[in-house]
C-alpha cells in the first residue's frame, strides 16, 4: 500500500513540482513577444542571485547545521561542506566539459553557428543543473525536515520560473517557433524529479549523506551560476573596456534583487 506521508513519494513529488514551475515561466512566450535583449539579461541576472542565495540559505548553511547535530566540530563541518561544494562544482564541470553539443550548431533561422551553439550550452547547463537542484529537494526531505524541504522546493520552484523564461526566450533569439521555445523551457526542468527520486532515497537510506547531498548540490549550481548565466547576463564590452557601463548595471541590480529576495524568503520561512 502507498503511504502517502512517505519522504520519498513526497520529495519526489515536491521536486516535480518545482521542476513543473519552468513551464510557469516559460508561458509567455506563447502569448508575447521576446523580451528585448537587454531585458533577456536582467531576467538571467535575477536567476542568478536566486541561485546564489538558494545555494547558499537552503543548502550549504543547513548542511553545516546538520553535520554538527551529527558531531562534527564547526571547523570540521566548514571543511567537509567546503569539499562536497568542490565535488559538485566539478562534477558540473566535467559534464560541461564532456557534453555532446557539438551538433547543436544550425538554428531553424539560419543563424550563425556560434551564437546557436551557446544558446544550447546555455539550456543544456540549465537542465544539468537542474538534476543536482531536483536532487536537493529530495535530500532536504529525505532528512525527515518537512518544513527545511518545503523552503527548499518553494525556492528551487521560484528560481525556475525565470529559468524556465530564460531558456524559452533563448530559444526565441534563434528562430525556434513559441511552441518549441515552451516545450524547451518546460523540459529543461522535467529533469528535477529524477534527481529528486535519486536524493531523497539516498538519504532516507544513509541518513549520513544528507549534508553531502546538499553541499554537492550547492556546487553545481554556483558553478552553473558563475560559468554559464553571469557571463550571458553582460553585453559585450569593447576590447581593454573592463567596467560595465549602463547596460551592464541593470542585470548586476537584477541579480542583487533575486539574491535578496531568495535570502529572505529561505530566512522567513526558517
Amino acid at each position: 500500500m502507498l503511504d502517502i506521508q512517505s519522504p520519498i513519494l513526497i520529495g519526489s513529488l515536491a521536486s516535480l513540482a518545482a521542476g513543473l514551475a519552468t513551464g510557469v515561466g516559460a508561458s509567455p512566450i506563447l502569448l508575447f513577444a521576446p523580451p528585448s535583449e537587454e531585458r533577456q539579461r536582467s531576467l538571467l541576472g535575477f536567476a542568478a542571485g536566486v541561485m546564489l542565495a538558494a545555494s547558499f540559505f537552503s543548502l550549504i548553511l543547513p548542511g553545516v547545521e546538520v553535520l554538527q547535530e551529527q558531531g562534527a566540530s564547526t571547523s570540521a563541518s566548514a571543511a567537509m561542506m567546503a569539499v562536497a561544494v568542490l565535488l559538485g562544482a566539478l562534477a558540473i564541470a566535467a559534464l560541461n566539459r564532456f557534453a555532446p553539443v557539438d551538433h547543436l550548431t544550425v538554428g531553424p533561422a539560419g543563424r550563425e553557428a556560434g551564437v546557436v551553439r551557446r544558446v544550447w550550452l546555455f539550456i543544456l547547463a540549465v537542465t544539468l543543473h537542474n538534476f543536482p537542484e531536483g536532487m536537493a529537494v529530495g535530500v532536504s526531505f529525505g532528512g525527515g525536515d518537512m518544513q527545511q524541504g518545503l523552503a527548499t522546493a518553494i525556492g528551487i520552484g521560484l528560481q525556475n520560473i525565470p529559468e524556465g523564461l530564460a531558456v524559452a526566450v533563448s530559444l526565441a533569439t534563434v528562430g525556434y517557433s513559441r511552441g518549441q521555445c515552451f516545450a524547451g523551457g518546460l523540459a529543461s526542468g522535467l529533469v528535477e524529479p529524477l534527481g529528486g527520486l535519486f536524493g531523497v532515497t539516498l538519504v532516507y537510506a544513509v541518513q549520513a549523506a544528507l549534508p553531502w547531498g546538499l553541499g554537492f548540490s550547492a556546487g553545481a549550481m554556483i558553478y552553473v551560476v558563475a560559468a554559464e548565466i553571469i557571463p550571458l547576463c553582460q553585453p559585450r564590452q569593447p576590447a581593454g573596456d573592463c567596467a560595465p557601463g549602463r547596460e551592464g548595471e541593470k542585470p548586476i541590480l537584477s541579480l542583487i534583487v533575486g539574491l535578496v529576495g531568495m535570502m529572505f524568503l529561505d530566512i522567513s520561512l526558517g
